[in-house]
């Protein structure tokens, strides 16, 4: 299982990502870097939470606050 999480994460990486955290924030961004705690590093992030979206620059995302990970679809 892992490994299928590992090379899901590594095909996405230069991809836009949208993510969901703990305090119900919603980030945009281009998935640049991981590790195996799901640490992720993001450039052009944004905050879509609410209709203003806030831009957030590059940023490093802890595993721990991530709830759900939105990967871009593999093209065919």
């Amino acid at each position: 299982m892992a490994d299928e999480i590992s090379t899901l994460m590594n095909n996405s990486k230069d991809k836009v990502v949208l993510l969901r955290l703990r305090n119900t924030k919603t980030i945009q961004g281009t998935l640049k870097d991981f590790d195996i705690h799901m640490n992720l590093t993001l450039e052009n992030a944004e905050d879509i939470s609410d209709e203003k979206h806030e831009k957030l620059g590059k940023i490093l995302l802890r595993g721990d606050n991530i709830l759900a990970v939105s990967l871009p679809e593999e093209e065919s």
